[in-house]
C-alpha cells in the first residue's frame, strides 16, 4: 500500500487506491484535501481533480459548513451546517456560526 505525505505524488496503474492509516501517526480530525491527474497512453496529463475528506473524532461531533462558492454583492445568502453529524451517536442540538471577517488567500 501507498504511503501518503503532504505533497507527494502517489503514481499507480490502478484507479483506486486505500489511504492506509498508520496507528501511530493517523491523519488529524478535520478536512484533509486529496488531488488526482490522470494520464493517457499518449502522455498527455488532465487538470487536476480534488476533494476534501473528513476525518471525523469519534468522542466530539464534527461540523461540515456549506456556503456558495460565488454570491452577489448585496445580495443574501445561505450558510448551512445540516452535514454537520456525530460519529458516537449524540444528536446535535446547537450550530453556532461565526464570521470571520474577511479572508487572506
Amino acid at each position: 500500500m501507498p504511503k501518503f505525505t503532504v505533497n507527494v505524488p502517489v503514481s499507480t496503474d490502478q484507479p483506486n487506491v486505500v489511504v492506509e492509516v498508520d496507528p501511530q501517526s493517523p491523519l488529524p480530525p478535520g478536512r484533509h484535501r486529496f488531488n488526482l491527474v490522470v494520464v493517457d497512453d499518449s502522455g498527455n496529463e488532465s487538470a487536476p481533480d480534488t476533494v476534501d475528506v473528513i476525518v471525523a473524532d469519534r468522542d466530539r461531533p464534527t461540523a461540515v459548513l456549506q456556503g456558495p462558492d460565488i454570491a452577489s454583492a448585496g445580495k443574501p445568502f445561505t450558510l448551512s451546517g445540516a452535514r454537520s453529524f456525530d460519529t458516537g451517536g449524540g444528536v446535535i442540538k446547537t450550530w453556532r456560526f461565526t464570521y470571520l471577517g474577511p479572508a487572506t488567500r
